[in-house]
């Protein structure tokens, strides 16, 4: 079914020089006859550079130990893949591109080429967010209802993408379509909602998009409100940012977290299109999958540390078995996911708990 550059990182820390690794080298064979004459002893330091010289040495000291901590179970700024430590060590995809962090913890890195490509309907995320800030809802509340219109039906019946069957006139609430969108992925309401919020999809596509522009995503395009559109291209970094914001919206995670939702009109139930859900712990987000785009996946999944605390964990895989049939890039998405989440669940349980005080940045 077809169903939505990160900040440079930063360098990792200086490492202490080695005090011989400047030490001066001889720059041939020695002259012969040359003597060869030992170094002399470093005479013994006076009272203040004593002091001195062992403040340094534990400064020293505690750089090396948090570059120890930081890269030897979560840090802020952890790097893309490429033998660096702390990113290594998860068993990202073979494919594509992926990113993870932990709330708490920071950044567990990023894997395969940072270029932006399609994200298929990975995409209604944002477009649920443009919604959701435009239109706010509490816990507990529908929200208007809005009228089905003509296209938005005559859609509904197209066997070329993903829709929900709707008539034209039905009155639907707010938060019906947006589950009608993000658990079935509806392509035909999520078009609707762009046209009800903004007149026209072309102008929400425009709000998307600066949208995305305050969020950093700086390798972000939108061309459409579901993700019908190839178009529509990002990387796992700017969808991990925006994963952050919108899983702020109680609304929205309560949404995600649906395993179906009702077909209006009928007694008929829709099933959720992220059967990652069946993993304990997962609590959204959303799939893709199209032939350009491959497999895509947006999750969400808590995860207890030692002492038994909750972090919420996110995590974004693009590009699975792209150029190959949606059903295989899916397959492949979850399975690299699984294999993501359950890395993270070991990581957490057995890390250092995160300093208290300390939160993690935003990227």
């Amino acid at each position: 079914m077809p169903p939505v550059r990160p900040p440079t990182e930063p360098a990792n820390p200086t490492e202490p020089a080695d005090p011989t690794e400047n030490a001066a080298l001889p720059s041939g064979p020695a002259r012969p006859g040359a003597v060869e004459r030992p170094h002399p002893l470093p005479r013994r330091l006076p009272p203040r550079s004593r002091i001195v010289a062992s403040g340094a040495a534990a400064l020293i000291t505690l750089a090396i130990l948090g570059t120890a901590i930081r890269f030897g179970g979560f840090g802020e700024g952890t790097p893309r893949t490429g033998g660096e430590p702390g990113a290594s060590s998860l068993p990202w995809p073979r494919e594509g591109q992926a990113a993870v962090r932990v709330e708490g913890y920071g950044d567990l890195g990023s894997h395969g080429p940072d270029r932006p490509v399609p994200i298929a309907s990975v995409t209604k995320v944002m477009t649920a967010y443009v919604i959701l800030r435009d239109h706010p809802l509490r816990r507990g509340e529908s929200g208007p209802r809005i009228t089905v219109d003509s296209q938005a039906a005559d859609e509904s019946v197209s066997g070329a993408e993903s829709t929900v069957p709707l008539e034209q006139g039905q009155r639907l609430s707010q938060r019906h379509l947006l589950e009608l969108m993000l658990v079935p992925s509806g392509n035909n309401i999520a078009r609707l909602l762009a046209r009800w919020d903004a007149g026209s999809q072309e102008a929400f596509v425009g709000k998307m998009n600066r949208a995305a522009a305050e969020l950093a995503m700086n390798r972000t395009t939108y061309t459409g409100a579901s993700g019908l559109e190839s178009t529509t291209t990002s990387t796992a970094a700017d969808q991990l940012k925006l994963a952050r914001q919108v899983m702020r919206d109680e609304v929205f995670r309560s949404v995600v977290a649906q395993s179906h939702t009702s077909v209006p009109g009928t007694s008929r139930t829709v099933d959720n299109t992220n059967t990652l859900l069946d993993t304990p712990g997962v609590i959204g987000i959303k799939t893709g999958s199209s032939t350009p785009a491959g497999g895509a996946l947006m999750w969400a999944v808590t995860v207890p540390d030692r002492r038994g605390r909750q972090h919420l964990a996110l995590g974004v895989v693009l590009h699975q078995r792209a150029g190959t049939s949606p059903q295989e890039g899916l397959r492949a998405v979850f399975d690299s996911s699984r294999v993501l989440v359950e890395a993270v669940r070991s990581r957490v349980a057995t890390a250092p708990p995160p300093t208290v005080g300390v939160t993690s940045r935003s990227r």
